[in-house]
């Protein structure tokens, strides 16, 4: 066969495109954490609406809520094997892509049982992007050689917070079903933006040597466990702030209908803004003191909001958990990912999202037989409950290495943890963790 010239010389001159810069994929990533903030933000601000459009009452509602996460659970466990099989950045794109487009089914569903399918689909979309998500962050948190699942978290807090804002304001002139596929429709376009940087931050998908001996590494379950309790005793109080802070300050203390918002808002805005803060916090602390005195004063903040006499000493206690709760569960997944990459994400965040989502139903039980205050008091002494967890996780601070610029992808999976382990006194260490050697 006989080759032209030109052909041969275009051959040997194109070159494969080249990889996302580090720059692009952290800002992919910084926007699909964003979208989901927004879009889980719109659905709650237009849960009202939705209940009255059905026509279910509070213990209904509560059910098909459920629904939304089992659903949740249920793809949080199977997301990180798929990460494992297909790649982060992939899972990712199509998670977005299935959160988008689920969002609209709530607003379309007529019945109780078509709400609690489409609440069942939603939840799952949702599971599928915080694991994954998660994942790509951990990864190019790792080729960044700083902390950054902090940020990222707080784009997922002021998402939230937007989608609600945006939400309240759609509710007098338009329908649940137009808003959400205004939302869903926008999320799209977001995902087509993000799709090819995510893919990029996956890297080469070739059975390397590097890679080969990461699958075969058995995951470190028990560190990951207690990472996970750890995130989940402050989604615990988390979760319990959002749906009974408010209640708490106008049962309480008489607060008006929006002071006792401001509870609930002051809480998120301080969260958003210690994630915003959180790689300085960690390259000035360390992660195992930031992750201790943040429980500290959580649990300090609970107490001073339970206790005070007064509406703005109790929305200072908010504000004093906010801070302290802000950069635990980050950091916790964030740990969880360098010691068992995205499976390890899968299941702290599986045990971690277990205290989010049963927080606010087990507030409800303990209120209505001791009464919301000694309910509420759950959140500060899970909080101390959570620093005696970090604490027993062996290792000042297992911080992402500072790694080169130039180091190419097929690296990244090499970043791990220096030392770990838990409960001094167990004698449980996860013995085959090394440091990154590029030379490997």
């Amino acid at each position: 066969m006989l080759t032209s010239p030109l052909l041969a010389r275009a051959r040997t001159t194109v070159s494969p495109p080249s990889p996302p810069s580090l720059s692009r994929q952290q800002a992919a990533v910084a926007a699909v954490f964003a979208l989901d903030g927004a879009v889980f933000g719109s659905w709650a601000a237009r849960v009202p609406d939705v209940a009255a459009a059905v026509g279910v009452g509070h213990s209904a509602l509560g059910v098909a809520l459920l629904c939304l996460s089992i659903g949740a659970l249920a793809a949080m466990q199977v997301t990180g094997a798929l990460c494992a099989r297909l790649g982060a950045g992939v899972v990712t794109t199509l998670g977005a892509f299935l959160l988008c487009v689920s969002v609209v089914l709530p607003g379309l569903a007529t019945s109780m049982p078509g709400l609690c399918a489409a609440l069942l689909v939603f939840g799952a979309a949702t599971g599928m992007v915080n694991v994954a998500a998660n994942a790509v962050g951990v990864t190019v948190e790792g080729r960044l050689g700083r902390p950054l699942l902090s940020g990222l978290h707080a784009g997922f807090s002021f998402g939230g917070l937007a989608g609600a804002l945006l939400g309240g304001l759609l509710a007098s002139v338009a329908g649940v079903a137009a808003h959400l596929v205004l939302v869903g429709a926008l999320g799209l376009l977001i995902t087509a933006w993000v799709a090819r940087a995510l893919a990029g931050a996956d890297g080469p998908r070739s059975a390397s040597p590097g890679r080969a001996r990461e699958a075969k590494r058995p995951r470190p379950t028990a560190v990951l466990v207690v990472l996970g309790a750890v995130a989940g005793c402050t989604a615990f109080g988390e979760g319990a702030l959002s749906d009974w802070g408010a209640l708490h300050l106008r049962e309480q203390l008489g607060a008006s209908t929006t002071l006792a918002a401001a509870g609930y808002a002051g809480f998120s805005l301080a969260m958003a803004c210690g994630r915003l803060a959180g790689a300085r916090l960690v390259a000035a602390l360390g992660e195992r003191r930031l992750l201790a005195g943040g429980t500290v004063l959580a649990a300090a903040g609970g107490i001073v909001a339970l206790t005070a006499t007064t509406v703005p000493t109790a929305l200072g206690g908010f504000v004093l958990v906010g801070l302290g709760l802000a950069n635990v569960f980050p950091l916790a997944i964030s740990r969880a990912g360098l010691l068992g990459g995205a499976r390890g994400i899968a299941l702290a965040t599986t045990v971690g999202y277990t205290g989010l989502l049963g927080g606010p139903p087990l507030i409800g039980l303990l209120a209505e037989h001791a009464g919301l205050p000694a309910a509420l008091a759950t959140v500060p002494l899970l909080a101390l409950v959570a620093t005696v967890l970090a604490l027993s996780v062996a290792g000042d601070a297992l911080r992402v290495p500072v790694t080169p610029r130039g180091l190419v992808a097929a690296v990244a999976p090499r970043v791990q943890p220096l030392v770990s382990g838990f409960g001094h006194g167990t004698a449980v260490y996860v013995r085959d963790l090394r440091a990154l050697d590029p030379s490997v």
